[in-house]
Formats: C-alpha cells, structure tokens, sequence
C-alpha cells in the first residue's frame, strides 16, 4: 500500500504487511538507459564468443547448417528472454541493473514474479517505437546511399516514463512494476548484544536460516532503538513481525517476541560472522519479504547502517 503523504522528488513510501515503512527512490530514465547499454552490450559479447565456440566445433564436423540453427535459437532467446530470465530469477534485477544498483519491484515493493518480468520484457518492443533509419554511410564510408541501418527510437519508452509518477515505460504500466535505486552507504558498526538469554535463543534458531534485507533493515532498526524503550513497550513493538517470525521458524507460542528479533539478529550479523558483515542501510531499496526458504537473498550483499521504518502504530516515531 502506497502511502497518501505527498512525496518529495522522486521518493515513494510504502507499507508492508508487517506494518513497516519503507522509503523507495525510484529510477529515473538516463540509469535505466546505461542499465539497459550495457546489457546489450553483454548479450552482444556473449552472443559472438558463442558464435566462435560453436562454429569452430560445428564446423570441424562439417555440419555448419546446425551452428547455423543453434545460433538463431539463442539469438532468439537472447533477444525475448534475456531481461525476463535474469529479472525472474535474480530478484528483479539483469546484469546491467546490478552494475547501475537498480531492481525491478512492484508497485506495493514486493518482488516481482517470473510472470510479470517476462511480460514487462516483451513488451519491451512496445516501448521501442517508432523505428528509424539510417545512412550505412555514417558507419562504413563508401556504401551506397541506398543501404540503411534500421534501429529503435525508444521514445515510446521515454514518453512514457516522462509522464507516468514512477517513471514507468509501457511495459511497466500492465505488470505494475517500477524500478528503484540501491542506496548503499557503508558503515561498519553493529549494535553490541550480550545478553544470555539472547544469545541462548540464536543457538536454537535453525542452522539454515536465511532472512531478506528488508528483514535485516528492520531489525537493524529495532535493536539500534530498543534500549530507550521499557519493557512493555518492546513487547508491543516486536509483536508485529515477531508473530510471523514464531510461527515461520517453528518455536514455541511462548517465545518472547523481543528475544527472538534480537537472536536473528545476533546471529545474522554477529553470530554468523560474513567477510564483511554489514548493517542494513538507511534507504529501503530491496523488496519487502521476510522469505525463510531457499529464494531468500544472501546477506552478504546487504547494504548497510539503519533502515527508515516504523514499527505499528504510535512506535515512536519514523526515521
């Protein structure tokens, strides 16, 4: 749910199930752009390194026609599928949007599923139009003035983007999907938890688990600010995510809520010391899942410091 406050620049606010705020920076046209360049220009590599492979092989069987066929087949899939693979299976995001530090989220900050970024991919020859030609002649001197390149505006695309509130091109508009930038900051300090009856419970959580960075972000966010709050307040705090949390790892209905959102964070960030462990950042950029299973991102490229979120109604204020 997006929420009624107007938004400043291009900053949106969203709330998640868990009742946690989340700030997103959508992305603007000339990021996307270089994105988008350099994964044309990945495919194009990778298209002629295997152009090479599979000639060379074919080739030497002396069967070149099945080359032939085999290099169309992955023209194919390379010009339908690339974008919609990549953003189905690597949380919304293609090579070139992790270089630029953009992903592909839904209008509510969820992931998008595998369906919605095929599609928004396809009908990336919407957003392409008008087509234009051009004069061989510019590239290659001495070509007859007949020979023209043909290529692809985008100004569909650009258009689109320009008057739509998230920067949305056509093929975002019929999936609801935006794309939004990852902020990252570094900052390398973790708040220090001692307590025995913490640590006790980290021991306990499950050998396997996994958490989303927004999950990190919010309990970054929590234990940070937790020590100002007494007990009965902690309490209300934490039941929100806490109930899904007891419930999804299977503990006890007893359980203390406040424990357990500090023990998943002992062990993810102190326990469970990564090369180079990391607080989640300020900025929330990544979608808004708490997944426990294997399509739960890898920690180790969390971005870092404290997350803008509230924690239900009257929780002391929002970042």
């Amino acid at each position: 749910m997006t929420n009624g406050r107007s938004q400043l620049d291009t900053t949106i606010e969203v709330v998640t199930p868990e009742n946690v705020l989340l700030q997103y920076q959508v992305c603007g046209p000339f990021r996307r752009l270089i994105a988008f360049a350099l994964d044309v220009g990945l495919r194009i590599a990778v298209f002629f390194a295997l152009w090479m492979v599979v000639g060379i092989f074919f080739g030497f069987l002396q069967i070149a026609v099945i080359g032939v066929a085999i290099m169309v087949l992955v023209y194919f899939v390379f010009s339908w599928f690339y974008g919609g693979l990549f953003e189905a299976y690597w949380n919304g995001q293609t090579p070139g949007k992790r270089v630029m530090g953009i992903r592909v989220l839904t209008l509510t900050g969820e992931p998008i599923n595998a369906l919605q970024a095929i599609l928004r991919n396809v009908l990336r020859v919407v957003d392409a139009l008008p087509p234009f030609l051009l004069p061989l002649s510019w590239f290659i001197p001495d070509t007859p003035a007949y020979m023209l390149l043909p290529g692809m505006s985008y100004l569909a695309a650009l258009v689109s983007m320009t008057c739509t509130e998230h920067f949305q091109r056509l093929g975002d508009l019929p999936t609801g999907t935006m794309v939004v930038v990852e902020q990252r900051r570094w900052h390398h300090g973790l708040v220090k938890i001692d307590e025995p009856l913490v640590v006790q419970l980290a021991s306990e959580l499950p050998a396997n688990l996994e958490i989303s960075r927004s999950l990190g972000k919010t309990l970054a966010h929590y234990v940070e600010r937790r020590r100002v709050f007494p007990p009965a307040r902690r309490a209300d705090l934490s039941r929100h995510v806490g109930t899904l949390l007891v419930k999804r790892l299977g503990l006890p209905e007893d359980t203390s809520h406040d424990l357990l959102l500090c023990a998943i964070y002992y062990r993810t960030f102190i326990s469970d010391q990564l090369e180079d462990p990391l607080v989640p950042e300020a900025q929330v950029v990544e979608p808004p899942r708490i997944p426990f299973d294997d399509e739960a991102p890898d920690l180790q490229t969390t971005p870092t410091a404290t997350p803008a979120a509230t924690f239900g109604p009257g929780a002391g204020g929002t970042q």
